[in-house]
């Protein structure tokens, strides 16, 4: 017969126990939804390794499913009410490591040498956050659930190993599930462009900062009438391969606009509009603005009267 651990036996107060045990969970939580971001897209994860300096020995991808397993099983524990030593004290390491990236990055933004567009990637693509916002932000989220998290643990009790089996169970599924995203049609939900966004929404930088930049104001076109949107870069193969279908849709379909935008250089869409002679309009974006927008490229979205109708993980189709 199979039998159940208790969460902890103590002889701590029960209001302590209940403090810490949901402060426990609370960090859980936090961790689980964080990684779930990281999860819908490992390759911004990956490319946020490498922008970090994280890159060991050259295997940025190893690296972050590391990371991602370590923050998946951590939060599991912690959700399952598992506050024992060999938990929290990689718990409080990876706290610590988040502060440090955090606070880094904040130090370097108040010093200049970053923009506020540069934020955090700890929760993938799913939140907007500046270096100031990540900081204090993670300061909060982190730092006081860990302290309280010690409140009331009491006795250990016996070893947890069903929950334990379980947390190895959902922390394998859930790997298994981030190395298959790429390839599953997530796209609307693991990136910040969505059927019912408006274009007024699609922005670069805080909300407090008077010189926040939206896709509204780059291409105030999109606020009326109908437009298919691309984004890609100007050397993307499929790319460069469909420029003769999108001329050929673009003239054909007049009543339709057409905008492709990239966060190539100046020089490169120069170059672009000399070599391939677009018929439509290429319109140089941020990279702020833009990688919060997709997985992979090209991907396309279609407004009406400034309001994200539909997306296409790909070009327009042929009829548009």
């Amino acid at each position: 017969v199979m039998t159940i651990e208790p969460l902890e036996s103590s002889s701590a107060s029960p209001w302590a126990r209940i403090l810490g045990t949901a402060a426990a969970v609370f960090l859980g939580l936090v961790f689980l939804v964080a990684a779930w971001g990281k999860a819908l897209d490992p390759v911004s994860f990956v490319e946020q390794i490498r922008t970090e300096g994280l890159d060991v020995f050259r295997m940025a991808e190893a690296t972050a499913f590391f990371a991602l397993g370590l923050e998946i099983a951590l939060g599991l524990a912690l959700v399952t009410g598992l506050r024992r030593w060999w938990v929290l004290v990689p718990t409080a390491v990876l706290v610590a490591f988040f502060l440090f990236l955090t606070g880094r990055a904040y130090w370097r933004f108040e010093h200049g040498l970053i923009d506020e567009t540069e934020a955090c990637g700890c929760f993938g693509n799913l939140l907007n956050r500046t270096p100031k916002e990540a900081f204090w932000q993670d300061l909060w989220l982190l730092v006081v659930p860990l302290g309280l998290s010690l409140v009331g643990r009491g006795d250990s009790g016996s070893f947890p190993k069903h929950r334990l089996a379980i947390v190895a169970l959902v922390t394998a599924a859930v790997l298994v599930f981030a190395w298959k995203a790429p390839d599953l049609p997530l796209d609307d939900l693991a990136t910040r462009l969505k059927p019912g966004v408006r274009v007024s929404e699609i922005c670069a930088g805080s909300d407090e900062n008077p010189e926040q930049l939206c896709l509204d104001t780059l291409v105030s076109d999109l606020n009326a009438g109908r437009h298919w949107v691309v984004l890609s870069d100007l050397d993307e193969p499929s790319f460069l391969e469909s420029v003769p279908q999108l001329n050929a849709s673009s003239a054909s379909q007049s009543e339709v606009g057409l905008w492709v935008l990239t966060a190539a250089t100046a020089e490169e869409v120069s170059t672009f509009q000399w070599t391939q002679a677009p018929a439509f309009v290429v319109q140089e974006t941020p990279y702020a603005m833009l990688r919060p927008l997709h997985r992979r490229l090209p991907r396309s979205f279609l407004v009406e009267e400034g309001e994200v109708v539909r997306t296409v993980s790909d070009l327009p189709p042929a009829d548009f």
